[in-house]
This record gives structure tokens, C-alpha cells and sequence, in this order.
């Protein structure tokens, strides 16, 4: 009797939940979508989801506007009268996916009025709105405005705003101009997107964040994040797309317009870590690649006793002579505590290029780092792609768990890192690897790792294909 008791309150439970709001279900089960959850308790002021088609980045934006505009957030601190805008490529594109999201977490008795630009109010989901006024639990009423990029920058002006929410990437005019729009009133500004556009002003304000705008937060969103999504038509889907197509369009990972990341392993929430005291005998060594109207680049280098690779400082700069990046070499020691050798002087890996002599010198740059006592070694392995398989096999081992950690001030090379891209020719684009290239020198000089052989963008698609075409075979 018990056992059909808690049957029947099971099943009422279940049915109670189902009648329940969207909104009160959202990320409330026993299955939770982790991402979605990391976007809503992010406290940055410019918050960007770059995910895959069907990934629920869509979900986090609406969301978003709902606890705000309805003053129940539940990680932040919630106003009343809130007022914001949902910016939405077209107005076809705002009917058919921003606006259709807001309405199905807006419960109907939460809404106090909706102005139509076309349709009627009564059926809103198949017009274009203009505005809705939400009700605030905090008192007063809230306003959730409606943009389409095709209207042009003249219709975002004047507004004073608590949030605007992209629905896809802007153009960079319409982005500027909200973010004057939030500033008064100290508000927020959150994207979510698929990167189709390549490396785009949003690539280099957020992605990269050249700025260092440290109210800047990103976060990736793929197939597998989605607990919602079936495992088995992932997987069809995926041997189905090229690898530079499932980079934007399952991985929401940006790509150049002739392929992808050279190290898409680099997840800068889990490579880049805050600074810490380093242990005197973790310390190693340093790397420089050299440059006089090019940045030199020079990374101080560490190893704890698992074997663990630490960048735990950087100098980075360009236009400098010899003299100038000496002392900053040597002043930067003197600060961390680096260690010397018994006569007091530095050691640290360079380019091999720095033994050469040019016309307008009659010494190396070796030479010269030697008379400002630091001993360089110019004997290091050059080898690029070698080197580049060194280094995925630092960023992820066969257990998932990298041997590779950056501390956060070192801002040059993870932002290296994040830009590096393949280009013509199967080999990687050669800009702004300065950083990139001494942190191969100093890794390849580490003991032999096993690592796998890399393998090109083309090569990758060519094992995809391989793959289908044993798949059919078997299928007859």
C-alpha cells in the first residue's frame, strides 16, 4: 500500500512540475546545463557565450533579461524600474528566435503591456514587437525593448540602459554605440553567438580582450555541454561537417577564412591560472626570442616536481635596444627572486639567429646579452612543426590534465596563444608569435614526451571522410 502511495505522489509531483513555468524549470533538474549556470553567476559587466548551433546559448540571453527585467536575479544584485534592449540581427531574425525566447520565460500575468511595430498584441509571437513592460517584484515596472541591426546605428542613440543583450554578433557601430548607451547607469552589456564571420572586431575585443578590459568574461559552448541535446545525432553531425565547419558550428570557436586554431587543446580556464610564490627550486630557466624594432619576447620559465611547466612572468616589448632589455631582464629577476649562477649572472635559451652578426653590428646579439651578463644559449631546437606537437602535448596529456599552466600577467602569449591560425600552405600564419616561438625553444628543451603527430586541418577532414567510407562499407 505504502509503495502505490508514493507511486501516486511521484506521479503528482511530475505532473506539477510539468505545469510549471519554463522559467521556474530552467536548470532546476536532476540534469543542470553547467555552462548556462557559469554565464548567470559571471559578475563581469561584458559577458560573451560563443557556442555552438543548439548549444542553449540562445537560452542564457533571454534568461538573462527575464531576472533582470523581472528583478529576481539570482546571483546579482537586482533594481527595479530596469530598462533594457534585445539586439537582434533583423526583425525576422528578433520574431523568430530573441523575441520567441523572451516570450516563452515571460509568464503572461507578469506582463503589464506589449507595443507592436507589426502584428497584433493579443498574438504577439507572430508579430514584431516593440517594447514589453514587465512588472518588477521590486515595485514599479520594467521595460524590455526590441533592436534589429538593420535598422543602423541613428535608431540606437539617446537611450540610458541597465543591459543590452545581442542576439548574434553586431556590427562593431551598433556595439560602440550600446555601450554608451549602459554607461550612465553602469550597465550590462551580454552577447551570445556563433562566430560565422571569422576573426571580427568581437574576436579581437573579447576573445582576444587586446584591451584588457577586465570586465570582459567569455565562455565556450558546444554540442556536449547541452545535457539536452541526443549523444547519437551528435555524433552523426559531426562526422558529417569539415573541421573548420565544427569548429564555429559545434564548438562556437572562432577560425580564420582558411582554417582553424593551431592549438584549439588551450582553454584559458584551465591553462592560465593567477600568479603564486614559486618555490626557489622550481625555477628553471628563461627564453627569449629576440627583437630590437620587433618585440622581444622573454618568459620566465618553472617545473614542479610533477613535471608541470609554469610561465610565470613576461617581457614583452618592442622599439627597445639591447641595454634597455637587459634591465628589464635583470630587474625582473631581482623582483621574483630568480636564481644566478655563482658568479651572479642569468641564464636563458634564445634564438639561434641571435649568433648571427649583421651588417650594421660587428656582434651578436648574443654577444651583446653576454657583456650585459646574460648568458644566452643559442643551441635550441627550431624545429616548427616538431615544436608545435611539443607543445599540444604540454596543453593536454592522454589523461586530459595538461603539464602546462600560464600565470595570468603574462598577457602576451596567452594572447599569442588564443590567435594563433593556420594559413596558407599548412603552416601557421606569421604574425605575432614572438612569444610562441621561445615558448617552443624552451619546451622542446625539455625531456623527450611522447607526443602524437600533428595533424592539418585537411588531413583531419581526410580521416573524417575515411571514417564514413568504412562506415558504409560495413552498413553493406
Amino acid at each position: 500500500m505504502r509503495e502505490i502511495v508514493e507511486k501516486l505522489r511521484a506521479i503528482e509531483r511530475e505532473q506539477t512540475k510539468r505545469k510549471a513555468h519554463p522559467l521556474a524549470l530552467y536548470n532546476t533538474g536532476a540534469v543542470k546545463h553547467e555552462k548556462q549556470l557559469a554565464f548567470h553567476q559571471c559578475t563581469k559587466r561584458n559577458r560573451w557565450v560563443f557556442g555552438g548551433n543548439r548549444s542553449g546559448k540562445t537560452e542564457c540571453g533571454a534568461v538573462e533579461c527575464v531576472y533582470m527585467a523581472r528583478g529576481i536575479h539570482p546571483y546579482r544584485a537586482n533594481r527595479k524600474d530596469v530598462c533594457g534592449w534585445v539586439v537582434s540581427l533583423s526583425q525576422q531574425v528578433q520574431r523568430d528566435v530573441a523575441q520567441k525566447k523572451v516570450l516563452h520565460y515571460l509568464r503572461k500575468d507578469w506582463i503589464e503591456d506589449i507595443v507592436m511595430l507589426s502584428g497584433r498584441k493579443d498574438s504577439p509571437e507572430h508579430g514584431i514587437i516593440d517594447f514589453i513592460r514587465v512588472k518588477n517584484v521590486l515595485g514599479g515596472s520594467s521595460v524590455i525593448g526590441f533592436k534589429s541591426c538593420d535598422q543602423g546605428r541613428e535608431k540606437f542613440q539617446g537611450a540610458s540602459l541597465d543591459f543590452v543583450w545581442f542576439d548574434e554578433e553586431p556590427p562593431e557601430d551598433i556595439y560602440t554605440e550600446c555601450k554608451m548607451r549602459v554607461l550612465d547607469r553602469k550597465g550590462d552589456l551580454f552577447g551570445t553567438m556563433t562566430p560565422l564571420k571569422g576573426l571580427t572586431f568581437v574576436y579581437n575585443e573579447i576573445f582576444l580582450n587586446r584591451r584588457q578590459d577586465k570586465e570582459v568574461w567569455y565562455e565556450f559552448m558546444e554540442w556536449k555541454d547541452n545535457p539536452y541535446l541526443d549523444p547519437s545525432e551528435v555524433e552523426a553531425l559531426t562526422e558529417s561537417l569539415d573541421e573548420r565547419t565544427l569548429q564555429s558550428r559545434r564548438y562556437g570557436r572562432f577560425a580564420s577564412a582558411s582554417a582553424g586554431l593551431v592549438y584549439p587543446e588551450f582553454d584559458e580556464r584551465i591553462h592560465v591560472i593567477e600568479p603564486f610564490n614559486i618555490p626557489p627550486e622550481w625555477q628553471d630557466t628563461i627564453s627569449i626570442d629576440p627583437g630590437l624594432n620587433n618585440p622581444l619576447s622573454a618568459h620566465w620559465y618553472a617545473v614542479d616536481f610533477d613535471d608541470n611547466v609554469y610561465v610565470v612572468y613576461e617581457h614583452y616589448e618592442a622599439g627597445r635596444d639591447i641595454d634597455y632589455h637587459a634591465n628589464c631582464i635583470k630587474e625582473i629577476c631581482q623582483k621574483i627572486g630568480w636564481h644566478t649562477d655563482s658568479r651572479g649572472r642569468i641564464c636563458a635559451l634564445i634564438d639561434s639567429a641571435a649568433k648571427q652578426r649583421t651588417l650594421g653590428s660587428v656582434k651578436s646579439v648574443v654577444e651583446l646579452f653576454y657583456e650585459r651578463e646574460i648568458l644566452v644559449n643559442p643551441d635550441v631546437e627550431k624545429d616548427l612543426f616538431t615544436g608545435i606537437a611539443r607543445v599540444k602535448s604540454f596543453l593536454k596529456q592522454d589523461n586530459g590534465l595538461p603539464n602546462l599552466y600560464i600565470f595570468s600577467n603574462c598577457v602576451h602569449l596567452i594572447s599569442e596563444i588564443k590567435g594563433y591560425y593556420w594559413g596558407s600552405g599548412d603552416v601557421p600564419r606569421k604574425a605575432d608569435d614572438h612569444s610562441l616561438d621561445e615558448m617552443r625553444y624552451y619546451l622542446m628543451s625539455r625531456p623527450k614526451k611522447m607526443t602524437q603527430a600533428i595533424k592539418t586541418p585537411l588531413e583531419k577532414d581526410k580521416d573524417r571522410l575515411a571514417r564514413q567510407l568504412r562506415r558504409k562499407k560495413g552498413g553493406h
